[in-house]
């Protein structure tokens, strides 16, 4: 369980020191930080989260010799304390983790960026136990995808043969178990693969999941409209409206480089 606020232990991992700096000096501004860790490398990391009590990690994804995926294979997921990802922007690394991590920065972020992420870990240290974090972690872990281009193009077959579709025309993807449903201007179009495999392979600074059934096209977006209880509703320029879940409200929030609060 996490400790009081002003008891926190908390570890920063970054192998440019200016970086590390940084976040720690944030971190000594903060009342509720008590104890603040440093390592340099993924080596040392794994050291101290193995001996330490640790509440929060921000770590870098990017080092040298062993980077921050790494370190929590060395861990062990379950092990690993809450943990914040730190990377400059890399689209592999943010649509690997973006699902399934507490949170991460963009670097170069803001102060505001920062007590943003540090309040969603605070509050997320309360709620959730490590061991349903390191299921998370696990399974990010195994559905981490490799260096693949993003498609530009679908082959979807049919009746009358195989159509090409280009991704970017594309409205908006409806989970329907091993299979999609692809809304283009109005007319569906149903291809064969599931929606997390289809999520991996799709550029997320062009799509957004915002629901465990639902990946939007941001060009497609006209208006995001409350509903209630942190949950919102967007409304596509073909009409279709679609809600935005507490759940996956983070993913769009991550991609407007914005909270909705």
């Amino acid at each position: 369980m996490a400790q009081p606020a002003e008891h926190m232990r908390v570890l920063v991992v970054d192998d440019e020191a200016p970086a590390r700096q940084r976040i720690v000096d944030l971190l000594r501004k903060n009342p509720q930080v008590g104890t603040i860790l440093e390592a340099a490398n993924g080596n040392a990391a794994v050291e101290i989260i193995a001996s330490e009590r640790l509440d929060l990690v921000f770590l870098d994804v990017k080092m040298p010799e062993m980077d921050g995926l790494q370190v929590i294979e060395a861990v062990g997921a379950a092990a690993m304390p809450f943990t914040v990802f730190v990377t400059a922007y890399d689209q592999h690394a943010v649509r690997a983790f973006e699902a399934n991590a507490l949170d991460y920065l963009l670097k170069p972020f803001s102060d505001e960026r920062w007590e943003a992420a540090f309040a969603r870990a605070k509050t997320r240290c309360d709620e959730r136990n490590l061991q349903e974090f390191g299921r998370g972690i696990l399974r990010m872990l195994d559905t981490r995808p490799r260096d693949r281009p993003y498609l530009d193009r679908l082959v979807v077959k049919g009746s009358g043969g195989m159509r090409f579709v280009r991704v970017a025309d594309i409205d908006w993807i409806e989970g329907a178990g091993v299979y999609v449903n692809l809304h283009i201007s109005g007319k569906e179009l149903l291809h064969r693969t599931s929606l997390n495999e289809l999520t991996a392979r799709l550029d997320p600074m062009k799509f957004v999941r915002i629901h465990r059934s639902c990946i939007v096209n941001i060009e497609s977006v006209s208006q995001l409209q409350p509903i209630s209880h942190g949950e919102f509703e967007l409304l596509l320029k073909d009409g279709h409206r679609s809600r935005v879940s507490r759940t996956y409200r983070v993913h769009l929030e991550h991609r407007l480089g914005q909270s909705l609060s």
